[in-house]
């Protein structure tokens, strides 16, 4: 009987999780809506990338062509932003 009680806690406390579990990915984004929040996340990775090569590079041609690619990063972020 012991065991039947501890079943039902430990049922109960998984649903509670379920419930309080915050909805991460919502069903009523729309397709666009999620490629346009996915397409953003990676521009903010490749400039997280850009920014901490730019740090390391030490050749003034290299820093030149991260520069370049970290505007236009920039730039497709605030469009699409």
């Amino acid at each position: 009987m012991a065991r039947g009680w501890e079943s039902k806690g430990v049922a109960d406390q998984i649903e509670e999780g379920e419930q309080a579990r915050p909805n991460l990915h919502p069903q009523a984004k729309s397709a666009e809506e999620r490629l346009k929040l996915d397409r953003l996340e990676s521009l903010r990775l490749s400039k997280a990338r850009l920014l901490e090569q730019l740090e390391r590079a030490k050749h003034p041609s290299h820093r030149e062509v991260l520069l370049k690619g970290l505007r236009a990063i920039e730039k497709e972020i605030e469009e699409i932003g």
